[in-house]
């Protein structure tokens, strides 16, 4: 029953996908007398939590009863007094939490507050699954550096686009539309200027109700034109230009005046130091990123080691020709032993297309 449980509590927490950033994804079910009483999730950041609004909806009296929540109750005051305290006052005898926090600065002290008020507590039901769902707020909770995903859609022949450059759509309606709900839940979305120069995209979620991600552009020698869709619809999204100390520091004065934010990092290989620009990131509360960027960016941040998810939209098309773009570029590999590996492989049909999902093997 505590998985069957937690379960519900997990189904919850992904109810706030795309909003709690740089907070988790949290659910929670109270149960007293075999009977679910209560249930809530953390709806958005600076908000209650999920323990709290589990608590606020509960049907009758709380003492006595369960709590299952995905994630250890805080134990610390930030935005919202710690919810180890309320779970006490409210007089919960039991606590079944999914997994541990992952913060090594608080990690097992909510369990230990809890334990040291005779509260009973078990711990790792359904863990693996809320870790992944959770794998964006992990990763920035331990290292203060984004989650990447590097997402490409090419056709089996592995080719992006065809010799005259035409893009749209290798992939069909319904692997774009998982991407507009991938643009939703992750907070910023990255391309290089070539992909702006090009095709002058609006990198936003086209879905009802759905968040913007925070729009960055990688431009080393800052070439982006003034009448970019992503600098003049600043109302949709905020957008953030990366560049090197290459660029004109009149433009950058002129880009500040228009409201963009400019980073400005060292050169790695007169190029935008990605490493670098996942710190200034992160000091933003910037906790998960989309890579939607073009075949030389692609190789950059897999070079650099900033990439952790790739997702590949396999459509079923062949398109041929030796000049047509590919998904990476770059200088490339000398070596296969070189090859950037992938493990936890999910194979997954989006529509006509088969979506890859894979971990880069760090």
């Amino acid at each position: 029953m505590d998985e069957f449980y937690m379960k519900m509590a997990l189904d919850l927490a992904k109810k706030g996908k795309g909003f709690t950033a740089p907070n988790p994804l949290v659910g929670a079910v109270i149960v007293k007398n075999g009977k679910v009483i209560g249930q809530g999730y953390h709806e958005e950041f600076g908000q209650a939590h999920a323990e709290v609004n589990a608590i606020a909806s509960a049907s009758e009296c709380v003492s006595g009863a369960t709590l299952y929540v995905t994630l250890e109750p805080c134990s610390h005051v930030g935005k919202t007094p710690p919810c180890s305290d309320l779970v006490v006052d409210k007089k919960i005898r039991r606590v079944v939490i999914g997994m541990g926090d992952p913060n090594p600065l608080v990690a097992g002290k909510g369990i230990e507050r809890l334990r040291n008020k005779g509260i009973l507590v078990s711990i790792g039901v359904l863990e693996k699954e809320i870790a992944q769902l959770n794998e964006a707020f992990i990763k920035y909770i331990v290292t203060k550096e984004p989650f990447v995903v590097m997402k490409s859609a090419m056709s089996l022949d592995g080719k992006i686009a065809t010799v005259t450059g035409e893009s749209q759509w290798i992939s069909d309606a319904a692997a774009r539309k998982r991407v507009h709900n991938l643009r939703h839940e992750l907070s910023g979305i990255m391309v290089g200027i070539d992909t702006i120069i090009k095709d002058d995209p609006q990198l936003t979620a086209r879905i009802p109700n759905g968040k913007n991600p925070i729009r960055i552009v990688v431009d080393s020698q800052l070439r982006i034109p003034l009448a970019s869709v992503v600098l003049s619809q600043q109302d949709k999204a905020k957008t953030i230009v990366a560049t090197t100390n290459r660029a004109s520091s009149e433009k950058i004065a002129t880009l500040t005046k228009m409201g963009i934010e400019v980073i400005v990092t060292s050169q790695r290989d007169n190029r935008v130091d990605l490493r670098e620009l996942m710190k200034k990131l992160g000091a933003k509360g910037i906790d998960s990123i989309l890579l939607e960027g073009g075949a030389t960016l692609n190789f950059s941040a897999l070079k650099e080691g900033i990439v952790d998810k790739v997702h590949v939209y396999l459509s079923p098309k062949i398109i041929g020709g030796k000049d047509a773009k590919t998904i990476v570029e770059g200088e490339g590999i000398s070596s296969l032993e070189n090859a950037f590996q992938l493990k936890r492989l999910n194979p997954v049909m989006v529509g006509e297309d088969i979506l890859i999902e894979g971990y880069l093997d760090k």
